[in-house]
């Protein structure tokens, strides 16, 4: 929680990790021909290193698919396309149809950002089963994230201690001390990743995805992407229309909005989440463990918050469970209604003393697994916003919207304010005050808002639809709850996206799946 950013990585990149521990402008396409003609050696996977969060290599799809997995060279600065490369780590399963349906590649960004796709991709990818019928599923881990030239910061040791910091300053030498703290963490990634830094911005990446379609022979690109892949999505198409094939965008970002305002609209988010899982839970038949009243059970949170604050209590020795970790836990379990059994065990025993659920799903939140290393999602994460976001935020400027933040949410309004210190001193430049998806003469980009959503807030979907331009988005709303849609497993929502990808059929804008 000490980023704001943090919170818009997608469960879809932790859900894994949780259930195995818990019971410029227009451009015209990358056209440097030995990159474009390059030849993918497709191999079977290895096992996902320490930056893509580690584990075995993936296992065989249900009914018979398998994973391959290949490497990308793409310029490390594409202002000098002859210059330097990376290697861009992909992942693919091939289509379960006949030749004759295939319609191509339907590449994959699952959010952050920051997630690896070569990891994420695999742990779902069952639940895609039908688009691969007509598809080969793809998906890489972006520049700077995983096995594609990481962004490095800080060691494992020195995370932990980053992650337990008390990111709510209440005091004068507190702030300071979380100033210090975050001006250390970014040294570090300067002093480690300076090569890399100036070129992870979303721009490249999307750059990269063009590179990508070409590479796998291609015409157009077919593109499903969830959360900050939604804002990826919208880059591409700004930059590269004419190539958008069939796009899906869902758990939609506002690209309108600067780093302050999607801050400010997370905590509403997150907020409104949280208020969901309190009315949900009091108004079962049977008695809530956690609490009487909603507002019973948002106080008692409240009241638990402070007193971590004061005092920890055991969490997964030897680590406490501080107030920011529990935090971060309580917004990790918002992501989707099916975590909510996971937050009331948590909450329960946590007032019992016990802090081991809260701090597991808090790990899954930031990326450490069971032996103690750590994925790069936040140094990636990092690393991406700032190379995209402009402003810069002081301490005094912080401390002037905290009533702000507090009025749009009493529990994560102080945390979400406070992380917008993290590209204070950040050695790169930011690029813009947002990004720039304006796409006219793009295919039509099916938009899809979830109206519970915490981390993308459905009027997201909205702006996003508006910004892509006229002709172009067609909005499709789905009422219910958690980070996203499709995921929900909702057959109104599967149904409308299958139909699109697999047929070409564009729902009627404005539909509304409840």
């Amino acid at each position: 929680m000490a980023n704001p950013s943090r919170l818009r990585t997608a469960a879809l990149t932790t859900t894994a990790v949780l259930l195995a521990t818990m019971l410029a402008g227009c451009g015209d396409s990358a056209k440097d021909g030995d990159l474009a003609a390059q030849k993918l050696d497709w191999k079977d996977c290895p096992a996902p290193s320490e930056a893509e969060g580690g584990g075995s290599a993936p296992s065989p799809l249900p009914n018979g698919g398998t994973w391959q997995c290949a490497t990308m060279k793409a310029p490390l600065d594409w202002s000098k396309p002859k210059g330097d490369t990376i290697g861009i780590a992909l992942i693919r399963t091939r289509t379960s149809g006949p030749a004759s349906k295939r319609i191509g590649s339907l590449v994959f960004n699952f959010g952050g950002p920051g997630g690896s796709g070569v990891t994420t991709l695999p742990a779902f990818g069952s639940d895609y089963d039908v688009l691969r019928t007509r598809y080969d599923l793809v998906s890489f881990d972006p520049r700077g994230v995983g096995r594609s030239a990481p962004v490095k910061c800080e060691s494992d040791a020195q995370l932990d201690v980053f992650f337990q910091q008390d990111a709510t300053p209440d005091t004068g030498a507190e702030r300071t001390q979380l100033v210090n703290r975050t001006r250390q963490f970014n040294t570090a990634c300067e002093k480690n990743s300076q090569k890399v830094l100036p070129h992870v911005a979303t721009t490249d990446a999307a750059r990269d995805m063009d590179l990508l379609r070409q590479v796998l022979g291609d015409d157009k690109l077919h593109y499903f992407g969830i959360s900050y892949g939604t804002e990826l999505g919208g880059v591409y198409a700004h930059l590269f229309p004419k190539n958008v094939g069939r796009a899906v965008l869902d758990g939609v970002i506002d690209p309108t909005q600067d780093p302050e305002q999607s801050a400010l609209g997370q905590a509403k988010g997150f907020q409104l989440a949280l208020d969901n899982f309190a009315d949900d839970c009091t108004s079962k038949p049977t008695q809530c463990p956690i609490g009487n009243t909603p507002q019973d059970v948002k106080n008692r949170i409240a009241k638990l918050l402070g007193d971590l604050e004061k005092k920890p209590i055991p969490g997964i020795p030897p680590r406490p469970l501080t107030e920011t970790a529990a935090t971060n836990g309580i917004a990790q379990s918002l992501y989707s209604k099916d975590f909510w059994e996971y937050l009331t065990e948590g909450l329960e025993e946590a007032y019992a003393g016990d802090g081991k659920i809260l701090m597991l799903l808090s790990d899954a939140m930031n990326g450490r697994s069971e032996n103690g290393e750590y994925s790069n999602i936040t140094a990636a994460n990092i690393a991406i916003n700032c190379a995209d976001e402009k402003p810069r935020y002081t301490p005094d400027d912080i401390q002037r919207k905290l009533p702000e933040f507090r009025a749009a949410s009493p529990l994560f309004g102080d945390f979400l304010a406070w992380g917008m210190i993290s590209c204070t001193d950040w050695p790169v430049a930011g690029a813009a005050d947002h990004p720039d998806v304006s796409a006219p003469g793009s295919a039509p980009i099916l938009v899809v808002g979830n109206t519970g959503d915490p981390a993308t807030p459905y009027e997201g979907a909205k702006k996003m639809a508006d910004a892509l331009g006229k002709g172009v988005a067609v909005e499709l709303t789905y009422r219910g709850q958690g980070h996203g849609a499709y995921d929900s497993k909702d057959k109104c929502v599967q149904g409308a996206v299958n139909r699109y990808l697999l047929d070409g059929t564009v729902p009627k804008a404005g539909s509304v799946c409840s």
